[in-house]
């Protein structure tokens, strides 16, 4: 990888202001309900957060004809004579991976070969929506680490970065670039920017690409690379299974990946209903996710409502925040409904899969609660004679 900023994973006091370089002071976009907090996030002098900036121009300015003949282009670049895989699509079977090869295959008439980065511990639902995906009309490749390492990095991620996701992430964004340079199929096809989406580095706005030397470590690697492990005892020769290959090698096929999103107007609770009718996809059988009030996203991992609830930890940035703020963003919820929601689900602790979390990681509940509290920032975080609440929350 190349050269970047690195988060510190062998401080143990946690300090999550000089980790994510937050500001102190916690103010909240004047349009949707997401604050500063959020790492790489930017507010204009109207108080107004990048993400909702872009949403403004993705619903009214940005042209997406003119967007969806440079598609075309690309597709005409790429797509194979014979029929042969042509891109490389990374795939869970969720909404957003499944409109993604669906319009590719069916619209535009390419031949993706999709690929499934293993969730840490499947859930029934997510295992069934991934089947029915396939079975829709699509070849995928399912990459599944060694189980032991796995566990073992989970468990260090949440020790030193808060995040139990970690393992998953690197897989999740390496995995499809090293079968992409295996198989000699040079389009990569992801999915949304999240980082235009949901606010952070608008370096990538206007491009349908990131840099995979560096923005993928920074963005999605919160700066620590799989082969800072090592030292705390996962094997070297593991941890290859994390990271992408080499830039030369990947250089050398000419691998490129690109977004969906910016080509198509991304829009999540459209690609639901475009999901649920074409792919077979299923939402949350119980009717909504833990801590946040909606049924269709990131329902494949018994282990992810850890992740969007250390967020909350974290930064005061729960599952509801985030998916009430893009709901604005698209004009589904008004900023009160937003509130409300937020104040009644974030943090909402997700206690179905608790014992199943502990077991994985071989934490006990003692050893859980103290590396949680941990990462909670006295700039964020009061505790009172009822427990701990935050300083602020928006209104």
């Amino acid at each position: 990888m190349g050269a970047t900023t690195h988060v510190k994973i062998e401080s143990a006091s946690n300090d999550v202001v000089s980790k994510y370089g937050l500001p102190v002071e916690v103010k909240y976009c004047t349009r949707c309900v997401i604050s500063n907090q959020r790492p790489r996030i930017s507010f204009n002098d109207e108080g107004v957060c990048s993400a909702c900036q872009y949403a403004w121009r993705k619903h009214h300015e940005i042209d997406w004809a003119a967007r969806e003949q440079e598609l075309l282009r690309l597709c005409d670049q790429h797509r194979s004579r014979d029929g042969s895989h042509d891109v490389i699509v990374p795939c869970s079977g969720g909404k957003d991976s499944a409109i993604t090869a669906h319009e590719l295959r069916h619209k535009y008439g390419m031949h993706p070969l999709t690929v499934t980065w293993a969730p840490h511990i499947y859930t029934d639902i997510g295992w069934k929506n991934l089947q029915a995906f396939i079975h829709s009309g699509f070849d995928n490749i399912l990459g599944t680490p060694d189980g032991q390492v796995h566990r073992l990095m989970t468990k260090l991620a949440y020790e030193h970065l808060g995040d139990p996701f970690q393992p998953f992430i690197y897989g999740q964004k390496a995995f499809p670039l090293t079968i992409a340079t295996r198989f000699k199929i040079p389009l990569v096809m992801y999915g949304e920017n999240g980082e235009v989406e949901y606010g952070g580095d608008r370096k990538n706005e206007n491009s349908p690409k990131h840099d995979v030397e560096d923005d993928m470590m920074k963005h999605y690697f919160s700066g620590v690379g799989p082969h800072e492990w090592i030292k705390y005892g996962v094997p070297a020769d593991k941890v290859r299974t994390y990271m992408p290959p080499p830039i030369a090698d990947m250089k050398a096929v000419g691998v490129e990946p690109h977004f969906f999103g910016y080509y198509r107007k991304w829009t999540p609770q459209e690609n639901y209903y475009y999901a649920a009718e074409h792919t077979g996809f299923q939402a949350n059988p119980d009717g909504r996710s833990e801590g946040t009030y909606s049924k269709y996203a990131s329902l494949d991992d018994r282990i992810d409502g850890f992740h969007y609830w250390m967020a909350f930890i974290k930064f005061g940035i729960g599952r509801a925040t985030s998916d009430a703020a893009h709901e604005i963003r698209d004009g589904h919820l008004t900023r009160e409904e937003g509130v409300a929601l937020v104040r009644r689900f974030d943090g909402e602790f997700p206690a179905k899969h608790f014992q199943e979390f502990l077991e994985y990681t071989r934490l006990t509940e003692a050893e859980f609660w103290a590396i949680a509290d941990s990462y909670r920032s006295p700039h964020l975080w009061e505790r009172g004679a009822d427990g701990w609440r935050l300083r602020s929350q928006v209104s």
